[in-house]
């Protein structure tokens, strides 16, 4: 009996067929054949084919977030951190072509509305290293002081709809200003003085 393979290089491998052609067209056997090995074989790794998704999606989730963490963790300040993982969080997927493509075929990834959320535990914890820049910017007395239930969730709200308009949409030069002009704004505020 073969070894089993490493869960990462199934996962790449089934990240890049379901890239290719949506959940609903590729194929176990299109997974097994770019892995060199049977159908039966990948059921070691999979009870089926949504199984293999939904942890292909998971897999690719958590590396895309463990980037961004991996950023914010070498800034010295919240100032800083914010501002990288604004950057960092937009910016990878422009880097993973097989993600990107992903989620042009399947929004329902990244969904608006997180009653419908299959991938709730990431995005929360996406949105609790958001509240822990906060609480850090706060604590430094380099924020101001916000609601650090709603606000994180109003960011991460905002960030999801960059990401849809960006590279689900359409990916333009426009689209990368409007979210220049959205950090900026959430960063320096609109008002010139406070009243």
């Amino acid at each position: 009996m073969k070894p089993r393979e490493d869960i990462t290089t199934i996962y790449e491998a089934a990240l890049g067929v379901f890239a290719e052609y949506g959940f609903k067209k590729a194929t176990l056997d299109d997974i097994a054949a770019e892995l060199g090995m049977t159908k039966g074989n990948l059921y070691r790794y999979a009870k089926n084919k949504k199984d293999l998704y939904r942890n292909t999606v998971r897999h690719a989730m958590l590396r895309w977030q463990g980037r961004v963490r991996d950023a914010i963790e070498r800034e010295p300040d919240a100032e800083r951190q914010f501002h990288v993982m604004c950057r960092k969080a937009v910016a990878y997927l422009a880097e993973d072509d097989a993600l990107r493509r992903l989620l042009v075929r399947d929004p329902d990834i990244f969904p608006m509305f997180p009653a419908n959320d299959p991938y709730a535990d990431i995005n929360a914890n996406s949105v609790a290293m958001i509240r822990s820049i906060l609480e850090r910017g706060i604590a430094e007395q380099r924020f101001r002081t916000v609601d650090l239930e709603t606000v994180p969730e109003i960011i991460f709200s905002v960030y999801k709809m960059f990401i849809i308009r960006m590279y689900i949409k359409s990916r333009d030069r426009a689209q990368e200003e409007m979210f220049n002009q959205m950090v900026a704004l959430i960063t320096q505020g609109l008002f010139k003085t406070v009243s």
